[in-house]
C-alpha cells in the first residue's frame, strides 16, 4: 500500500550538515509511533534526486522534499510551495524537486501532487565534519514544523523559521 504521505529527505551523511534532510527523517520515524492521527506516511531518503525518484510520486495526496540550505544563517528553515519546472542541469544524474515534479508530470500526463519544500540552514558541509550546533537547532525546528504539517489534513502555514 502506497501512503498518502511521502516525505523526502536527501544528502550526505558524511558531510556534515548535508545529512540535515536523512535526519529529519529519523526524528519523524522516531516519532511515527506516537501520533497514529498522522496516518500512514512513507520516509525515503537518498543521497540525491534522480529522474527514478518520479515514480515515488505515484498515489501521493501530499508531498515533503527535505535538504539542507547553505548560505542563509538568519532563518533555520524556510519552506516553499513548489511548481514543476524543467531542470536546468545538463544531465538527468542530479535533479531539482521541482525538476521530479516536470518528470512525473510528463511521465504520467498529469499533475504531480501538491508538493513543498523544506530547506534547513546549514553552515559546515566539509567531508567527514559532524553536524554544527547551528544547525542542530535548526533541525529541531524544522522537525516541529513537520510534526504540525503531518498533523494537518492541509498543509500549515509555511515561511521561514525565524
Amino acid at each position: 500500500m502506497i501512503a498518502p504521505t511521502l516525505i523526502f529527505g536527501w544528502g550526505n551523511p558524511s558531510r556534515g550538515d548535508d545529512a540535515l534532510g536523512p535526519l529529519l527523517l529519523d526524528g519523524v520515524e522516531a516519532a511515527l509511533a506516537d501520533h497514529p492521527e498522522w496516518g500512514p506516511v512513507d520516509l525515503l531518503t537518498d543521497f540525491q534526486l534522480q529522474v527514478e525518484h518520479a515514480l515515488d510520486l505515484d498515489g501521493r495526496r501530499r508531498v515533503l522534499f527535505v535538504d539542507a540550505l547553505a548560505g542563509t544563517p538568519d532563518v533555520a528553515y524556510r519552506v516553499t510551495t513548489l511548481e514543476p519546472a524543467r531542470d536546468s542541469s545538463f544531465t538527468t544524474h542530479a535533479l531539482s524537486p521541482q525538476g521530479v515534479m516536470h518528470v512525473y508530470e510528463t511521465m504520467r500526463a498529469k499533475p504531480p501532487p501538491p508538493c513543498q519544500m523544506l530547506a534547513i540552514t546549514g553552515e559546515a558541509f566539509e567531508l567527514g565534519s559532524p553536524i554544527s550546533a547551528a544547525a542542530a537547532a535548526h533541525l529541531a525546528e524544522a522537525l516541529a514544523w513537520t510534526c504540525r504539517w503531518l498533523s494537518h489534513d492541509a498543509y500549515p502555514p509555511g515561511g521561514d523559521g525565524a
